[in-house]
């Protein structure tokens, strides 16, 4: 059990961090479908931070502080990337879905061509980033204790400190978008813009807002993803994880709370195709890991078939603001 929750939390943290993002651009009034590439975007660019710092003496001993430089060099780059889907929709008014897809497009072909150019390898690798610079084990601290109890050791033993800055960072921009003046305007942008801009807020600079914010949060998922998930390999894919967090965002009807829970749900069904193997009754079945990797994107539609109905987005989401409109 300790083991399941364990690999559940690994698998629900890219995916509610990911998902939280798309909430955030779409309740700006903006579309990002293009968190699949902007987590392919900031994976590649916080790997590739992560090797140049491996490569320095001075970081050669600092794992948790390479590892945390990274997701922040990720985060950044991932809202540059996410400017050009904000620029295209926001300044030039395009179609928001098909910028999204161009992104999606870009952003492996830029991250392939790097690897391919700079490292003649078809995927960076980290140096076993994944084992060594995410474990609060790096701390110092004894975490494999009796004293914690299963609870303790579920959550503690062996736990990545991604872990637990998205879960704050969860909380904090939670609380951000529902209990702050911030957080209002922004989503009156994505329901009224006009009504917004005629109390005076600035509709395109709270989409611009919007859109970077999701961007940051997309890129340290995807670094997230590769370096506790992917076991720190960069390859100009994430497995459709942006996809699936969107198919989360939308059965959390665009809340965080209920983005949360299915990000949980869906973190549970995506794991069972790593830990099926420890459970008799499982491996007992005789079915092949496939089976259990096509599970989660089955629930995927199986819910949204169900639930879509209760379903309610931002009325203005997609919709290019028009000064003049009514």
């Amino acid at each position: 059990m300790i083991f399941l929750i364990q690999k559940t939390l690994i698998f629900t943290i890219p995916l509610l961090i990911v998902a939280l993002a798309g909430m955030f651009a779409e309740r700006s009034g903006i579309i990002n479908i293009a968190l699949d590439g902007i987590m392919i975007f900031g994976a590649f660019v916080g790997a590739l931070a992560a090797f140049l710092l491996r490569k320095t003496p001075f970081f050669v001993d600092h794992n948790q502080l390479t590892f945390i430089i990274s997701m922040v060099v990720a985060a950044l780059f991932g809202a540059l990337f996410s400017l050009l889907l904000s620029f295209s929709a926001i300044k030039l008014k395009a179609d928001q879905t098909i910028g999204g897809t161009a992104l999606n497009l870009l952003a492996p072909a830029i991250a392939l061509f790097f690897i391919k150019v700079f490292f003649t390898k078809d995927a960076l690798e980290m140096e076993r980033a994944a084992d060594s610079t995410g474990t609060m084990k790096d701390f110092g601290y004894v975490l494999l204790n009796d004293d914690l109890g299963s609870v303790g050791r579920a959550f503690f033993d062996k736990a990545y400190i991604s872990t637990f800055i998205a879960i704050a960072l969860y909380i904090i921009l939670s609380i951000l978008i529902y209990k702050t003046k911030t957080g209002l305007r922004l989503r009156s942008c994505g329901e009224h813009p006009q009504a917004a801009a005629s109390v005076g807020i600035d509709v395109n600079k709270m989409r611009y807002l919007g859109t970077t914010v999701s961007g940051a949060l997309a890129g340290f998922g995807g670094y997230v993803y590769i370096a506790t998930v992917a076991n720190g390999t960069a390859s100009g894919a994430v497995a459709g994880m942006g996809f699936l967090a969107l198919a989360i965002m939308i059965f959390g009807n665009w809340k965080p709370l209920g983005i949360a829970l299915g990000a949980l749900l869906f973190g549970f069904l995506k794991c069972l195709g790593v830990i099926y193997t420890q459970f008799d009754f499982l491996n007992n079945l005789n079915l092949p890991m496939y089976f259990y990797n096509l599970i989660p994107y089955v629930a995927v539609l199986v819910v949204l078939a169900f639930t879509s109905k209760r379903s309610r987005a931002p009325k203005a989401e997609g919709i290019p603001y028009d000064k003049g409109a009514r």
